[in-house]
């Protein structure tokens, strides 16, 4: 690897985590928050860039990475974010131990969602800024950020981008990585200013509100302003306009910039989000009747409150506007199941993505068809052109990878939970980047109760979900380590 190269790519990454650190500075003053709030963040900022600045002019000279220093950025660039992303709760107070700190920064850059944090409303407005725009970072992806803004980078920035943008295809909008990162952040930025003049003039949110819940619905974070979550504006408009992004967050970004330019119909073209849209509407049907016969409430609530549970958690944002895991068991089994699944390729969710879950299953219903006819030449087929031997064994391997690391998560994680279905929903709520859980960690609590320990693990667990396995585990080999 690259180190010379690798860290002073890194160095740009953090000095725009500085730069934000100190715009959350400004976020305290309009607010007039103790100046001890202010400070945390402005030295918190200070030091970040004079770190960036220092690592910057001892790593200085030419730039060209392969694909393992591509590997090398991403993991050692979220780690290197995380720590100093940790600084502001550290200094300010607000959280006190440094791996709860670290919890709670992972969490945001890793759009997870998962809190150590209660009582929200009466915590600093920067820090509640702070964590938001740290989803928001961490959605499209900081360091796809600095491909865009870095031309220089123009040589490896293919490198990054695959090992940073999520999910198993990587779409070129142009010929130039950084054209095609500049796009993708364009339609980010685009979505994102709708939706907050969205919740400011129809949802009725004050410009705070609108703002953080932008970021983190745009993110597929999840972090609110508020301890209930949505649940605590008790609105129908909000419910809907967060649904509607949280639907167009969970689909792949490159669909949306050919549909901004008059291709609207590129939508249906793709098999992924025609899988992703049928998956939605069968989940939310299941969810709808059963919630409704349970008597949960009206047929207009059961509509709304399933509809939005069903597309928070399968696409990971993990907001909640109402307390699902008082529902039936059978439910709750079922949005379990679709924490792993996640949105669409190129989105800014978790999960396995709907990619992988499409073409698993079409392998299954090829190998039945073949068990019954062993003469027959049956292709394993996406948009009807035969996928790639090698790709679908690729995913089966991700997929085998992916449930055998959340058995060994959910057995490590019973000796820190009370319950195993603490236990089991922390890891996947954490390895899929959703949040929120059930028991201990449900909709209504957060994972403060988890001993320190429980919550490094589960902090690995995030940047190994947000990265797709691969790019983290690929430096444990002893290989990646030789020339």
């Amino acid at each position: 690897m690259n180190s010379r190269g690798v860290f002073h790519l890194i160095s740009y990454l953090t000095f725009v985590i500085g730069l934000a650190m100190v715009i959350c500075s400004g976020v305290s003053r309009i607010f007039n928050e103790s100046l001890d709030y202010t400070k945390s963040f402005l030295i918190s900022g200070i030091i970040t860039l004079l770190f960036a600045l220092l690592l910057g002019v001892l790593t200085k000279g030419n730039i060209n990475l392969t694909r393992r220093d591509g590997f090398g950025v991403v993991t050692f660039g979220w780690i290197v974010i995380t720590l100093f992303g940790s600084l502001p709760y550290l200094l300010s107070g607000v959280i006190n131990q440094p791996i709860s700190a670290l919890f709670e920064t992972m969490s945001g850059f890793t759009t997870t969602g998962a809190s150590v944090l209660s009582n929200l409303e009466y915590q600093p407005k920067s820090i509640l800024f702070w964590r938001s725009l740290t989803q928001w970072l961490g959605g499209m992806g900081v360091l796809v950020l600095c491909v865009a803004i870095l031309p220089f980078l123009g040589v490896g920035g293919m490198q990054i981008f695959r090992a940073e943008m999520p999910g198993p295809s990587k779409d070129r909008l142009t010929p130039r990585i950084t054209t095609t990162a500049k796009l993708l952040w364009g339609v980010y930025l685009a979505l994102t200013l709708v939706q907050v003049l969205a919740l400011f003039y129809i949802g009725n949110m004050n410009w705070f509100d609108s703002i953080c819940h932008t970021f983190s619905t745009i993110a597929t974070g999840g972090f609110s302003t508020k301890t209930s979550s949505i649940g605590s504006f008790n609105s129908t408009s909000v419910d809907v306009i967060i649904i509607i992004f949280m639907f167009l967050s969970g689909i792949n970004f490159a669909l949306h910039y050919h549909a901004l330019r008059g291709k609207p119909f590129t939508y249906f073209k793709d098999s992924e989000f025609r899988f992703y849209g049928i998956l939605l509407l069968v989940v939310i049907t299941i969810v709808f009747f059963s919630i409704f016969n349970a008597g949960v409430g009206s047929i207009s609530t059961c509509l709304l409150k399933g509809t939005f549970t069903t597309v928070a958690l399968i696409t990971g944002t993990g907001f909640s506007s109402i307390n699902y895991d008082e529902w039936p068991n059978a439910i709750r089994i079922l949005l379990v199941g679709m924490m792993f699944f996640g949105g669409c390729a190129g989105s800014t969710t978790g999960g396995m993505k709907i990619i992988r879950i499409n073409i698993m299953v079409k392998k299954m219903v090829r190998e039945i068809r073949v068990f019954m006819r062993p003469s027959a030449v049956i292709h394993t087929k996406l948009d009807k052109k035969p996928v790639e031997s090698s790709i679908v064994a690729q995913i089966s391997t991700f997929f085998a990878i992916f449930v055998l690391i959340f058995a060994v998560g959910s057995f490590i994680m019973s000796f820190f939970t009370p319950d195993l279905e603490t236990a089991v929903s922390s890891v996947v709520a954490t390895l899929g980047g959703v949040g929120p859980g059930l028991s201990h960690v449900g909709p209504m609590e957060n994972y403060a109760e988890i001993p320190l320990t429980g919550q490094a693990f589960l902090t690995f667990l995030m940047l190994l979900g947000r990265l797709e396995l691969y790019t983290v585990l690929v430096l444990l080999l002893p290989s990646f380590w030789k020339k």
